[in-house]
């Protein structure tokens, strides 16, 4: 059985400690895993209905841009998200776009007629030293099949987009946590593909020079120098009743987590966090009723900061831990961290504090 890591902050998780604890949201994998391809597709989904009739408020903030993103400028104008969240590799946006721009049409055969064209947002990271991602493997139908898997009960680690992906110069991929303040919660989901094994921190412990030592002596690796170079995806849902600006303002602070680990949004990193409200809907057509609800008191909005920054964090060091070793591309391979120090949690209560009188 594999040990929990400690808790990050205060606040509670949910019941899964996942993205899955805001009602109504679902995720689903499909992953491909032979010889050279070791990629995949992540689908979020805010709601079970049809998204492009009844969206759901959202917004974005790029921490750093260096990503290949499809969606996101509609976003930030309109506020809205009209498809599901597809997740995968850098080369695999077009055919995601397009696979979503189909699923649209199926369930609204006037979008791009005599309703308008829809927005597809697909997010990606490059696992291009696990996976052939010149093969281009990933097509229409792994999105259609994690879109069908998609349940409140889902894998995490190396699994779906998550699948090439690297961390720390470890295996990274597809991690999930979540906190609850009152009635409401927050939950996120990643997709870890980023940092540098030196920076590594975990719980607020600095653990890369550890790591660095064991990576040599388990796998004749030399520890990868140089800048960060890679990406993280970082989505967040809340109950909590949002308007688009103040989701913008909580999905930045998906940041503050992303710090605690190590990461500084390094000049070729491709740092994105994209939060969703599940209060409520907005209707696409003009003779729709719009909600009528009123949204949280901006002085209530310091809990979910707290939520948003504590379940990020969580979530990256789920994707790392629940990860397994990967072999992939030319004999490249990425580590387990659980097979570099399965003793990890026993580990950082040791290092924590003893408590003060």
């Amino acid at each position: 059985m594999t040990l929990a890591l400690p808790h990050i902050g205060a606040l509670p998780a949910g019941a899964r400690n996942s993205i899955a604890d805001v009602p109504g949201v679902t995720v689903g994998h499909c992953t491909l895993a032979e010889g050279a391809c070791q990629t995949g597709v992540t689908v979020v989904r805010p709601h079970g209905g049809n998204l492009f009739t009844d969206k759901v408020p959202a917004a974005a903030t790029v921490l750093n841009g260096f990503g290949k993103s499809v969606g996101l400028v509609q976003v930030e104008e309109l506020g809205v998200l009209e498809t599901p969240i597809a997740l995968s590799n850098t080369f695999a946006v077009g055919a995601l776009a397009q696979a979503q721009i189909r699923q649209a049409i199926a369930a609204n055969p006037e979008i791009g007629r005599a309703w308008p064209t829809v927005n597809a947002l697909v997010f990606e990271c490059n696992d291009g030293y696990l996976n052939d991602i010149q093969a281009m493997a990933v097509q229409e139908a792994h999105y259609m099949q994690a879109c069908a898997a998609a349940g409140v009960d889902f894998a995490q680690g190396a699994v779906g987009a998550g699948r090439g992906m690297s961390s720390f110069g470890l295996k990274g991929g597809i991690g999930s946590a979540s906190r609850q303040e009152g009635e409401y919660h927050v939950g996120a989901l990643v997709l870890a593909n980023f940092g540098t094994m030196p920076a590594f921190t975990v719980a607020g412990t600095r653990i890369g020079g550890l790591l660095a030592e064991r990576l040599q002596a388990y796998a004749q690796a030399q520890v990868e120098a140089g800048p960060e170079k890679g990406s993280i995806i970082m989505i967040l849902a809340t109950d909590a009743p949002l308007d688009a600006r103040q989701l913008r303002r909580l999905s930045l602070r998906a940041g503050a987590g992303l710090a605690r680990t190590g990461s500084v949004f390094g000049h070729g990193s491709g740092d994105i966090a994209l939060a969703f409200s599940t209060a409520y809907t907005v209707p696409q057509q003009a003779d729709a009723p719009m909600p009528a609800l009123a949204m949280l008191h901006e002085t209530r909005l310091d809990a979910l900061f707290h939520a948003a920054a504590d379940s990020v964090e969580q979530a990256i060091l789920h994707a790392l831990w629940q990860a397994d070793t990967v072999h992939g591309r030319d004999g490249n391979q990425r580590v387990a961290l659980r097979a570099l120090m399965p003793e990890l949690p026993q580990w950082l209560q040791r290092q924590a504090p003893a408590p003060t009188n």
